[in-house]
């Protein structure tokens, strides 16, 4: 591998681990020697990358500035080396996946278990975020790929993959598992969990949408701490079906009389141009262009 892309990719590694050694560690270098390759990049170009402290490193300015095009050069290079491996028919590669927690958990796996199957050759690293996160990551080249609802804001190609819908989940002896669907209206007042991270998302645009007020008590983006809270009687919330497989709380499930979904997508900058080991496995999707 040419010595220049050996320093990019100890900077990169560098700058995700926040550590001088962790990088080395990952890269199966000397740590001495993942610090010199940054030290010769920022002799060469004369500006700082990285600052230096006792709790690691952190970019500077300049670091920030020169990050996504280093991120683009490297990703270039594996997508090059990908298409040569593919003309010599190898079908080798890694794909860098984000992903939120409930299409890793109930979802992935299986289709890693088929993808490994028949491209054992082909290597994954999987990132774990929120939506926001997954795009920012597909965005800066951290990610070839990534999981995400999809929004008419998203600023990426994406794919529809498919609708899971929203459940409302009540503890057990709940006035509502008396119903067999629920009408939205009815939770008005009731004491909510609310799945929620930064941002307003879709649970609370569903309440707004039907002047539906409960009383949240809880707000996490932890789903699995919602169905614990509402097994223990604390409140009502509404979560999606995929989140809700095989989860072994004492709780009720229920429709909604008007369903809802989420529709999850995968996104990426250029579907266009995916290197081969990640249309290989945008093909596990369901997805061909």
């Amino acid at each position: 591998m040419d010595n220049n892309l050996l320093k990019y990719i100890a900077f990169v590694k560098t700058v995700e681990t926040g550590s001088f050694t962790k990088a080395a560690h990952e890269l199966d270098y000397a740590q001495s020697s993942i610090s010199k390759m940054i030290a010769d990049l920022e002799s060469e170009w004369g500006i700082v990358l990285l600052e230096r402290g006792r709790n690691g490193v952190c970019l500077t300015t300049s670091g920030e500035q020169v990050l996504p095009y280093i991120r683009t050069i490297i990703n270039d290079f594996e997508k090059l080396d990908g298409y040569v491996n593919k003309l010599n028919g190898i079908e080798t590669g890694t794909i860098r996946i984000g992903t939120f927690a409930s299409v890793a958990i109930n979802w992935l796996p299986n289709i890693f278990a088929c993808f490994q199957r028949d491209y054992p050759a082909i290597d994954y690293e999987m990132l774990l975020g929120d939506y926001d996160e997954v795009e920012k990551w597909i965005e800066e080249g951290r990610v070839d790929c990534g999981f995400l609802r999809m929004t008419p804001e998203i600023r990426l190609d994406t794919v529809f993959l498919k609708n899971d819908e929203y459940r409302v989940v009540l503890p057990l002896g709940h006035r509502l598992t008396q119903k067999e669907k629920i009408d939205i209206k009815e939770l008005d007042n009731e004491p909510f969990m609310l799945l929620e991270h930064g941002g307003k998302t879709e649970v609370s645009e569903i309440l707004e949408r039907n002047n539906v007020h409960p009383k949240v008590r809880f707000t996490t983006w932890e789903d699995f701490a919602i169905m614990s809270m509402v097994e223990k009687g604390l409140g009502v919330a509404i979560l999606p079906e995929m989140i809700l497989q095989g989860a072994h709380y004492n709780i009720e499930v229920r429709s909604l009389e008007e369903p809802y979904y989420r529709k999850i997508c995968i996104a990426m900058k250029d579907k266009k141009r995916l290197a081969p080991a990640t249309a290989k496995f945008m093909e596990y999707l369901g997805y061909r262009e």
